[in-house]
């Protein structure tokens, strides 16, 4: 148990039977009345966000969330297969659970995975990372000037817009939140 005045982004709770994770919060003190603490809250298994009202003080239930360290090691049907680095134990993700993050997962990549009570809630990817342009069309002469961008599709299968002058082939960074191009990889 923890007191509403003890928030931080962040945070898991445990309320109305589910987790729901911290986003953002504010603590109110109104020229009349008591102070409350007005937050934001993200349910970790759906993704659905809500605004809630807590008195100040008001206790509120915390959730053990343990973050691994993991690697990402193969798909298997509609699992995603994760080891974890310390006791490599092998942990199963859903397609859901993993969201639009399976679309940057490359074969052993180091992820962070928040588990609670034995269930895989989330997996963070780290922010940016390097991959291949498995296919683009070639920029048309004279468009280089214009600064815009095309549809390349990467060895993960995931589709992001990348600059006119990228080849196919080519190594790229890209943040793996948003699929922004970040910028091209020179191999020496």
């Amino acid at each position: 148990m923890a007191s509403t005045n003890d928030l931080k982004n962040g945070m898991v709770l445990d309320l109305d039977n589910g987790l729901w994770s911290v986003i953002e919060f504010q603590h109110v003190k109104p020229g009349k009345g008591g102070a409350f603490v007005r937050t934001t809250l993200k349910n970790v298994v759906s993704g659905k966000v809500v605004d809630k009202t807590f008195n100040a003080g008001t206790k509120v239930e915390v959730a053990t969330v343990d973050k691994r360290d993991m690697t990402f090691l193969y798909k298997e049907g509609t699992d995603y297969v994760f080891m974890d680095s310390d006791t490599f134990d092998q942990v199963y993700v859903s397609e859901p659970t993993l969201g639009s993050g399976k679309d940057y997962l490359l074969e052993s990549m180091k992820v962070i995975v928040a588990m609670h009570e034995g269930l895989a809630l989330y997996v963070e990817l780290p922010v940016s990372a390097e991959y291949v342009v498995a296919h683009t069309d070639p920029g048309l002469q004279g468009d280089r000037s214009t600064g815009g961008t095309k549809p390349a599709t990467l060895e993960t299968g995931a589709e992001i817009q990348v600059p006119l002058f990228l080849t196919t082939g080519e190594k790229i960074k890209v943040d793996t939140r948003d699929g922004r191009y970040l910028g091209r990889i020179n191999e020496k």
